[in-house]
């Protein structure tokens, strides 16, 4: 099925099927460049004609209102949820309590101190984010091949410009050309997945569950665009993460090095799992990655999940 609906050739910009000149004007190739666009909204230009000064005024002291209540709200709930952990004898948790529910400037959360081990993990997770793919690089080629190694054991290895390669759910005949936002980091996560959860790797890869879209996501680029939209989501591009997912996800970093990997992963079968329940299209793959990242903000914030393999998405690689 996959060779049949990758004809036509799409930037990771426009998998909502639109396009966005700006990829065409940059030289990047890092996860700096944005893979998914974002809607414009509609123009309010009459409505704020007829609004006065005192209107204007008055909008702007609400909506600061509104954005310290809920500030101090998420403080208050946050308080409760840790003191009634420590009241049931998980003191050791009432630290990192005080650590999380700092406010820095902006409304941004600190995060808490990091040991040396988590400091470490972290600088090589965004050592990997900032590697570009090079397709000139052996140790590149080399990856591409194992991974279609991994995808096809008992086929033979075409080369790295093929026909064969749309199979995969790369979106032309040169793999190379489509890691322009996600990294070499992207293609390391595809070959996690498959060496480490083969089974749901090939389930993914051949779409095998559920019924399926007659236009279905390809593979390879929606592998690519979860890479992308994973360290948006974990903040794993600023100094240090600053999201209450990337605070939540630099506690895995402690017990886990692949944490990231690992997570991409459940990413990966939760976004399908989306995909079937929402009975989706490929014009519908950027709401689908949406709902994805939502649904995994939300499971990360769970109060007893303390690793990846804690999120209950998880069970979906094992089934």
């Amino acid at each position: 099925m996959a060779s049949a609906t990758l004809r036509r050739r799409l930037h990771h910009g426009d998998v909502d099927g639109r396009k966005y000149g700006r990829y065409d004007a940059t030289d990047s190739e890092t996860l700096s460049e944005p893979l998914l666009g974002s809607s414009s909204s509609d123009s309010k230009d009459a409505y704020n004609e007829e609004r006065t000064l005192e209107d204007i005024w008055e909008e702007e002291r609400k909506k600061q209102q509104v954005h310290w209540t809920l500030i101090f709200s998420q403080l208050i709930a946050q308080w409760a949820q840790w003191i009634a952990k420590v009241v049931f004898g998980s003191g050791s948790l009432f630290g990192r309590f005080i650590s999380l529910s700092h406010i820095g400037s902006g409304g941004k959360l600190l995060p808490p101190p990091l040991s040396m081990l988590q400091e470490e993990r972290l600088r090589n997770i965004k050592r990997r984010i900032e590697i570009p793919f090079d397709g000139s690089r052996m140790e590149h080629q080399d990856a591409l091949r194992q991974l279609w190694r991994l995808a096809y054991p008992q086929r033979e290895l075409p080369p790295l410009k093929s026909e064969l390669w749309k199979e995969m759910g790369w979106q032309g005949t040169d793999p190379s050309t489509d890691f322009r936002g996600g990294g070499y980091i992207s293609l390391e996560n595809l070959i996690f997945f498959a060496k480490t959860y083969p089974e749901a790797f090939h389930r993914l890869l051949h779409k095998q569950d559920g019924t399926r879209a007659e236009w279905e996501y390809p593979f390879a680029v929606a592998g690519i665009n979860i890479s992308f939209m994973l360290a948006q989501m974990l903040d794993l591009q600023s100094g240090k993460p600053s999201t209450l997912a990337g605070i939540k996800f630099l506690e895995f970093l402690e017990e886990d090095e692949m944490a990231f990997d690992n997570l991409y992963c459940v990413a990966f079968q939760m976004m399908d799992a989306q995909w079937l329940a929402k009975r989706a299209s490929y014009m519908e793959f950027n709401d689908v990655l949406k709902s994805t990242r939502t649904q995994l903000e939300h499971e990360l914030m769970l109060e007893d999940v303390s690793s990846v393999k804690g999120l209950p998405a998880f069970r979906l690689l094992c089934k």
